[in-house]
């Protein structure tokens, strides 16, 4: 039976959904380009050496050792000059099983307990923590995931998680490289999705109406 406070979630990400796809969309005729939000980027390559995690958390390219190849596109989100603080975006693609990929969109955030949900401008790609923002929903609880810039090093960072509030829990390093392609695919979090990551159902009413509005802005274009 759905509870209250259940209705009263699906509502408010219903309403937050809404919001940003009317946002997009308005974005997105004020921009008329194939990326209203994040219109500019740099493509990397990179490689993710991931060491696991000694208390698994059902996520096998989480929990599991091994080397990946990935893309990885830095952007900021509003476009402003260099010189000005923006909101930076961090987006990971990781091939999976054949052909398949699943995307993870990271963006700039606090790394404390009630900071990493939120956003923070910075002014620089490199020097700033990631976040997905939104936590997924694991075997274990929810799951955040981050990614911090590794001091003295450019263009590495550390992957972490956390469930829930908890502390961050390194299990990768990820470096990047130059890229083997000049060309940006168009990430989305919602269709190609990383086995073991799922989403609350009011995260995927939030994420869907949101990303339904920057698919069509794209098909406008």
């Amino acid at each position: 039976m759905e509870t209250r406070s259940g209705r009263l979630s699906q509502g408010l990400a219903d309403a937050g959904g809404r919001g940003l796809s009317v946002a997009f969309s308005v974005v997105g005729r004020l921009r008329p380009a194939a990326k209203p939000l994040h219109p500019r980027g740099t493509l990397y390559g990179a490689v993710v050496e991931r060491r696991g995690l000694p208390e698994p958390v059902g996520v096998p390219w989480i929990d599991e050792a091994g080397t990946t190849s990935a893309l990885v596109r830095l952007s900021r989100a509003t476009g402003l000059p260099p010189a000005l603080p923006d909101i930076h975006g961090m987006a990971l693609r990781i091939p999976t099983d054949g052909a398949r990929h699943a995307d993870i969109l990271l963006a700039t955030t606090g790394l404390g307990r009630l900071t990493r949900f939120v956003l923070f401008p910075a002014g620089r790609a490199d020097h700033q923590a990631y976040s997905t923002l939104i936590p997924y929903s694991t075997r274990v609880g929810p799951l955040n995931l981050a990614a911090l810039p590794v001091d003295g090093e450019p263009r590495t960072f550390d992957l972490t998680c956390a469930q829930g509030r908890g502390p961050w829990t390194p299990f990768a390093r990820m470096t990047l490289e130059e890229s083997p392609s000049t060309d940006s695919p168009s990430f989305d979090p919602v269709l190609n999705r990383l086995p073991g990551l799922d989403y609350y159902d009011w995260a995927t009413r939030l994420r869907e109406r949101a990303y339904r509005g920057a698919r069509r802005s794209r098909e406008q274009d």
